[in-house]
């Protein structure tokens, strides 16, 4: 797609919706690869402009989706950038970081599961490791699994995993993170229209992205004196591994179809609300949740 296609095109129609195919469905975590059509992160439309040179970033669900989107993004607007991603992720993630190194940066391989604090204390020390510093945090990883019965549906084991991987892991990250942080530097998480429009099938992971939307205005107040930024990313329905693998493909067959586009997001179309939030062209903006919803509502 170029990019006269991309400033011209109607945004209903800019992606096809998903081909739901034989062997769409996948096992948790999930990979592009498999998936009709395989999501756009930008590889071939993303064009940088220095807004991040010399940064150095670290984001979480970095292998693939809006990670992955985010990181070339990131590249190629001059960041360095340290990837976490789950160990059986490894294949998306050294495509990644292929990609951020295509765009001339430095591409750091962490994995690891972030479902303990000593884990997201050692990712921030690799960060210190590799960079001496984090001047950007993009707390990304998250983890979901749609259950028809809703409440009932939902036993500890999941509970317990949402919740570690949603908000124990942003709250450790950040904790550990913020002393190696100068100011004019800033945090982003991503939240969802799912914490404005709870869905029965997600209602803990929706809790725990009501929980983020929290935490980042709470933080932002608390940062500020340092003068450290914290915003956040509310999508919308994205085409992403994580939708073939935690979705019933009659679902999967509809996914974002309920938005006034009438389609999911593409990875790429997220990826510049972060360089946004991550570029002084934010500098006047904390506390603030932006959503990229397709034209839902975050009310």
């Amino acid at each position: 797609m170029s990019a006269d296609q991309y400033t011209r095109q109607d945004p209903r129609e800019q992606y096809p919706r998903p081909d739901v195919q034989e062997g769409q469905e996948q096992a948790h975590p999930g990979t592009g690869r498999q998936m009709g059509p395989e999501p756009d992160h930008g590889e071939k439309t993303y064009r940088g402009s220095g807004r991040l040179t010399d940064t150095k970033a670290v984001i979480t669900g970095g292998d693939s989706g809006i990670g992955r989107a985010t990181a070339i993004a990131f590249a190629r607007e001059g960041a360095d950038v340290l990837l976490s991603y789950l160990e059986e992720e490894q294949e998306d993630a050294e495509r990644t970081a292929e990609l951020v190194r295509d765009a001339g940066r430095q591409a750091v391989l962490a994995p690891g599961d972030l479902r303990s604090e000593d884990a997201c204390r050692d990712l921030v020390e690799r960060a210190r490791e590799e960079f001496g510093r984090i001047d950007v945090l993009v707390s990304n990883a998250a983890y979901q699994m749609a259950q028809s019965d809703g409440l009932l549906g939902i036993d500890s084991e999941q509970l317990d995993r949402v919740f570690k991987t949603n908000i124990y892991a942003m709250f450790w990250l950040c904790k550990a993170a913020v002393p190696l942080m100068r100011p004019g530097s800033a945090i982003i998480t991503t939240s969802s229209i799912q914490a404005f429009m709870p869905s029965p099938p997600l209602m803990d992971y929706a809790a725990t992205k009501a929980a983020i939307v929290n935490f980042t205005k709470a933080l932002s107040a608390d940062l500020i004196e340092k003068g450290i930024r914290v915003n956040s990313v509310a999508p919308g329905p994205v085409w992403t591994p994580l939708i073939p693998a935690t979705m019933p493909a009659e679902k999967v067959e509809d996914f974002g179809a309920q938005t006034p586009m009438g389609r999911a997001a593409q990875p790429a179309e997220l990826a510049p609300a972060y360089v946004f939030f991550a570029s002084q062209e934010s500098s006047y903006i904390t506390g603030e949740v932006l959503g990229v919803t397709g034209g839902q509502l975050l009310t």
